[in-house]
């Protein structure tokens, strides 16, 4: 396929791409042989990996690298493979992947195209409840063919948001511990999922109010970001600016709730986050 991309094109592609990496996931989940292997266990983390997120991601790569030769890559696993391409692929090929460990029945896979930086198409593909979130710049935001869109509620206490807790919280000082007592105690809900790509894919479709994270990457983000904004959402950083998916910090929300949680997330009492 030539640099002159045509999009509906490229996500008729990544229909096939996540459908395999998704089956590919199913075909070692519960598995008891497909190992865990701590990333971060020298320095106390919790982060894993399993063969299953090898086997994904090596699915979605050899496809990518087969149809987009001259396009860069940057992947969860395989870091990033850089040829100085305005093209940037953006992979998780599990997200969640300590749901997937324990047998817990939500994780997902996430795919992204970027031009110059910004995501022009996004997937997150569920391949336990076989849905597939998308979206091209433009073009709205779909489920399973479905157009859809943000909430439609304005108050916090009416709300259900979502967040995720950092891998490294158990030696950083830098958590969303404190945050989310606050936010508990004034949503409706709140939810703690596991995996950053579901949640903006929840936020997307309504299922979320907002959500948000902090020590997050690209690939936990790219997807998603497209999707929730194509879907009418707000993204921005902490602070209530806008933000890409190279940042640290990400609030996205039906664009209602967004500046009564970026306060309650803002107090004083917050830990700062280097």
């Amino acid at each position: 396929m030539t640099s002159d991309l045509n999009l509906q094109d490229v996500l008729n592609f990544l229909f096939e791409v996540a459908d395999r990496a998704g089956q590919e996931l199913m075909a070692n989940f519960n598995r008891v042989e497909c190992a865990v292997d701590p990333k971060d266990l020298l320095v106390g983390g919790i982060d894993v990996v399993t063969c299953a997120d090898r086997a994904s991601e090596e699915s979605i790569l050899s496809a990518i690298k087969t149809n987009f030769p001259e396009h860069d890559i940057l992947s969860e696993e395989a870091g990033a493979k850089g040829k100085g391409s305005p093209w940037l692929w953006v992979v998780d090929p599990l997200d969640g992947t300590i749901n997937f460990a324990h047998g817990f029945p939500l994780f997902s896979v996430s795919i992204a195209l970027m031009k110059d930086g910004v995501p022009v198409l996004g997937m997150i593909h569920d391949p336990i409840l076989k849905e597939n979130f998308y979206a091209l710049k433009g073009g709205g935001a779909h489920v399973n063919g479905r157009p859809v869109r943000v909430s439609w509620n304005d108050k916090l206490k009416e709300s259900v948001v979502g967040t995720v807790f950092p891998h490294e919280r158990a030696y950083s000082s830098a958590t969303n511990v404190s945050e989310v007592s606050r936010v508990v105690m004034r949503a409706q809900g709140m939810r703690e999922i596991g995996s950053p790509a579901v949640n903006l894919a929840y936020v997307a479709c309504g299922r979320l109010d907002g959500c948000w994270g902090l020590k997050l990457k690209p690939y936990d983000l790219a997807a998603g970001v497209i999707i929730v904004e194509e879907a009418g959402g707000r993204i921005s950083d902490r602070g209530g600016n806008p933000t890409d998916v190279y940042t640290d910090f990400l609030v996205a929300t039906n664009g209602l709730i967004h500046d009564e949680l970026i306060a309650l997330l803002s107090d004083d009492s917050a830990e700062s986050v280097p």
